[in-house]
């Protein structure tokens, strides 16, 4: 579990210049309640990790969002001929291509209007996006290593390695790109720079939940011969 006001306060101040607005509050919620309910790691750093890409894959609104110009240009920004949809990036780390909104479907067992292979504008609801995210990079669905492997945020980071630079390559090859707006600063550093912050701040904000102890309790009844005693636990 994570103390909200510790994490929001963190983030605020390191990585969104004092302020946020709604939305990434919402996005962010999003994100650390699925965590929470059903963690698919017990590494922080991985958790880091996906806030970090969603950081910039939806250029710092924090929420699921489309591909900007629709993929414009590129194969799979074309409308489907079966299913006419257009399998763009859409979500938290940008879903793209008719396979993986096809394994997706699968995958997170969606049925009927969650089915993102014929309702790609699911991907765009927050708790769709984060079971994308999370299961996607731990999976390793989106992109495969030289080795023929998937790449997964257990590649990256596990007990011999922490490596956030690197770990880009888990969504996309970009690391070595250097944006116009950076001042000179690589995808991959950048991104590894956001994941150092978020993971300070989840640090801070963890909040170890016990399960309470077993309580046992003795109950002495003095009771008269043939009397039936049923005691119910409420």
């Amino acid at each position: 579990m994570f103390d909200r006001t510790t994490y929001f306060d963190e983030v605020r101040a390191s990585l969104f210049g004092g302020h946020l607005t709604q939305g990434q509050v919402n996005g962010q919620e999003a994100i650390l309640t699925r965590w929470e309910t059903e963690p698919p790691s017990d590494d922080l750093r991985h958790l880091a990790y996906c806030l970090a890409t969603t950081k910039h894959e939806t250029a710092n609104e924090m929420m699921p969002i489309e591909e900007y110009g629709k993929g414009s240009g590129q194969p799979y920004g074309k409308e489907d001929p079966e299913t006419h949809q257009a399998y763009y990036g859409r979500g938290f780390c940008q879903l793209t291509w008719r396979d993986n909104y096809r394994r997706a479907t699968i995958e997170l067992e969606l049925t009927g209007d969650d089915d993102l292979e014929w309702h790609a504008n699911r991907a765009l609801d927050p708790i769709i996006a984060a079971e994308v995210m999370f299961i996607g990079m731990m999976e390793g669905w989106f992109r495969t290593h030289d080795d023929g492997k998937p790449e997964t945020l257990a590649r990256y980071f596990n007990p011999e390695r922490d490596d956030a630079y690197n770990a880009r390559d888990i969504v996309n090859g970009d690391k070595t790109v250097i944006p116009s707006w950076s001042g000179g600063v690589s995808i991959g550093h950048l991104i590894a720079e956001y994941h150092r912050h978020f993971l300070a701040a989840l640090q801070m904000a963890a909040v170890v939940v016990s399960e309470p102890d077993e309580v046992v309790v003795t109950i002495t009844v003095d009771a008269p011969p043939n009397v039936t005693i049923n005691i119910v636990r409420s």
